[in-house]
C-alpha cells in the first residue's frame, strides 16, 4: 500500500506539462534512434546527454529513459523490414519478424511488435513498483562463477535449438567465441589475435559484426535475385493489426517472457540480447510447431520483444536501488545523474522519493505514448517494401557503412564489415544459423573474464562453479537444453519406427 501511495505521488511529478513532453521526445527520439543500425540506446542517451545538464533531475531521468525504452520500441522496425537490428536486443526480432514481411506478413509484424513491446514494458513496471528491492539483493548475489554460468547456459541453449543440424549451431557458437578473443587481453595485456594491426587491439565491436552479418549478408544473398529481377515487391498493405488468431498464439508467449527480460535485465550487464534470445529459445522449446520458429511464426516474435522491453525496465532496478549500472545505457544514465548531484542507491529513495517514483510513473505513461505513437507510424514505414530492390538495397549498404562508421569513427570498420558481410553470407548458403554467432560475440568476453576471475577467487579449482545453488541451477538447465533436444528428435524417431 505504501508502495501504490508514493506511485501516485509519481504520477503528480509525471504529469506535469513539462515532464510529459519530455517523455514524449524522448521515447520518438529514442525510436527513431533504435532503428538506425549502428546506434541503439546507449549512443543515443550519450548524444543526448548535453541537453539533460539544462534540466531538473527529474525531466533529465526521464528523458533518458524514454530513449532507452523507445529505442526498445524501435529497434525491431528495421529488423523487421529489412533484416538490419539496429542493436544486440533487436537480432532475435530477425529470426521470425523478416520472415513474416518477406511472406507478405509486414503489417501483422509490426503490430504485434508495438503489442508486446507495450505489455512487456508496462508489465514489467508494475513488478518493478513492488519487487525492486528484493530483485536487486537477489542479482547482487551473482559472482563470478554465477555469471559464467549464465553465460554458458545461454550460449547452449540458443546453439542447441537452432534450426536443422545442432552442430552448425555449435560451431556458429565457436567462431563467435573466437571472434570475441580477438584484441588485447584485460587482465594480462598481452595482444590477441591482432596480426600486428593497431586497430584490432580493441577488439571488433559486436554492432559491426551484427550489421554486416544480417544486412550486408542479407544483402549478398538477394544479389543474384535483384540482377534476376526475382525479388517480389509488396504493393498492396492491409490494416497494422492482427487477427483473433494470431492473438491467441501470442499472449502466453508475452506472458512467459515478460518475467524473463525483466529478471535477465535486473543482473548487471546481461542486457536485452540475452534476455531477447533467452525468451526466444524458451518458446521454441515449448512449442507444439518448433519447425515453424524462423519461417515466419508470429509468436517467435512477440516473446522476444517483449523481453527486450522488460529488460529495459530490469536494467533500471540495480542502478536505482544499488548504485550498479545494469547495462550500458543505464551506466550512461547513472553517468549523468551524479553530475546533476545525485547519486543512485538505497538512499535515494528515502532522500528524494518524488524522483525515482516519477521516474517509475514516467515510464507507465512512456509506454502508452509509445504504443499510440508506434502504430501509426508503422503504417508509413511498411511503404519500404514497396521499395524496388535496386534502390532499397543500395540505401541499406549505405546506412551498414554509416552505422558502423558511428560506432567508433574508424575506416578499418568498413573493411571488417565486408569481411564479415561475406561471412554471414557464406554461413547463410551453409545453412549455419547465425544467432549462436551473434551472442558469443556479444557475451564471450564476459564470459571469459567470468571464468578467469572465478578460477582465481578459488585458487585454480574448478570446484567454484558447483558450489552455490545458483551455479548448479544454470548447470542443470544447460545440460536440459543440450539433452532435451537430443531425447525428443530420438524419441520422434522411436515412434516412426514403431509405427
Amino acid at each position: 500500500m505504501e508502495s501504490f501511495m508514493l506511485l501516485m505521488d509519481g504520477f503528480t511529478v509525471a504529469l506535469q506539462p513539462m515532464n510529459l513532453l519530455w517523455v514524449t521526445i524522448g521515447g520518438v527520439l529514442g525510436t527513431i534512434i533504435g532503428m538506425l543500425p549502428g546506434l541503439g540506446p546507449a549512443t543515443g542517451v550519450a548524444v543526448l546527454l548535453p541537453l539533460t545538464f539544462t534540466m531538473g533531475p527529474v525531466a533529465a531521468l526521464i528523458t533518458m529513459a524514454g530513449v532507452y525504452y523507445g529505442a526498445m520500441f524501435g529497434g525491431s522496425r528495421a529488423s523487421i523490414l529489412l533484416n538490419t537490428p539496429g542493436d544486440g536486443a533487436a537480432v532475435a526480432a530477425t529470426f521470425d519478424g523478416y520472415p513474416m514481411a518477406r511472406q507478405g506478413r509486414a503489417e501483422a509484424a509490426l503490430a504485434i511488435s508495438a503489442i508486446a513491446s507495450f505489455i512487456g514494458g508496462t508489465v514489467a513496471t508494475i513488478v518493478m513498483v513492488f519487487v525492486s528491492v528484493p530483485v536487486a539483493r537477489f542479482a547482487i548475489k551473482f559472482g563470478a562463477a554465477e555469471y559464467f554460468q549464465l553465460y554458458v547456459f545461454a550460449l547452449a541453449a540458443t546453439a542447441s535449438l537452432t534450426k536443422g543440424n545442432r552442430i552448425k549451431g555449435f560451431i556458429s557458437m565457436i567462431i563467435g567465441l573466437m571472434i570475441a578473443t580477438i584484441g588485447i587481453d584485460p587482465q594480462s595485456g598481452i595482444k590477441r589475435f591482432t596480426f600486428g594491426l593497431l586497430e584490432l587491439q580493441s577488439g571488433i565491436d559486436f554492432l559491426v559484426v551484427i550489421i554486416a552479418v544480417f544486412a550486408l549478408g542479407e544483402v549478398f544473398k538477394s544479389f543474384q535475385n535483384i540482377t534476376e529481377g526475382k525479388l517480389n515487391i509488396q504493393k498492396k498493405f492491409g490494416k497494422i493489426w492482427i487477427s483473433r488468431e494470431e492473438w491467441k498464439r501470442c499472449v502466453w508467449p508475452i506472458i512467459r517472457s515478460t518475467p524473463i527480460g525483466f529478471f535477465v535485465g535486473a543482473l548487471p550487464g546481461a542486457g536485452g540480447t540475452m534476455a531477447s534470445l533467452i525468451a526466444y529459445n524458451n518458446e521454441r522449446q515449448l512449442s507444439k510447431h518448433p519447425e515453424e520458429f524462423g519461417n515466419g511464426a508470429i509468436e517467435g516474435l512477440a516473446a522476444p520483444e517483449a523481453a527486450n522491453n522488460a529488460s529495459s525496465v530490469g536494467a533500471m532496478i540495480p542502478m536505482l536501488t544499488l548504485g550498479i549500472p545494469g547495462s550500458g545505457t543505464t551506466a550512461v544514465m547513472m553517468g549523468a545523474l551524479m553530475i546533476l548531484g545525485l547519486k543512485p542507491g538505497p538512499l535515494l529513495f528515502q532522500q528524494q522519493p518524488e524522483i525515482v517514483w516519477g521516474l517509475i510513473a514516467s515510464m507507465f505513461i512512456g509506454n502508452i505514448i509509445l504504443a499510440v505513437v508506434n502504430i501509426p507510424m508503422a503504417g508509413g514505414l511498411v511503404r519500404i517494401l514497396a521499395v524496388p530492390p535496386k534502390i532499397l538495397y543500395p540505401i541499406i549498404l549505405g546506412l551498414s557503412f554509416v552505422g558502423a562508421y558511428a560506432i567508433s569513427f574508424s575506416v578499418m570498420d568498413f573493411y571488417f564489415l565486408l569481411a564479415f558481410g561475406v561471412l554471414g553470407y557464406i554461413m547463410e548458403k551453409a545453412k549455419i544459423p547465425s544467432s549462436p554467432l551473434i551472442l558469443a560475440v556479444i557475451v564471450g568476453n564476459s564470459m571469459e573474464q567470468s571464468f578467469r576471475r572465478a578460477f582465481v577467487i578459488s585458487d585454480g579449482t574448478l570446484g567454484i562453479f558447483f558450489k552455490s545453488p545458483i551455479c548448479i541451477i544454470f548447470f542443470a538447465l544447460t545440460v536440459i537444453s543440450i539433452g532435451y533436444p537430443l531425447l525428443k528428435s530420438a524419441l520422434v524417431k522411436l515412434k516412426e519406427r514403431s509405427r
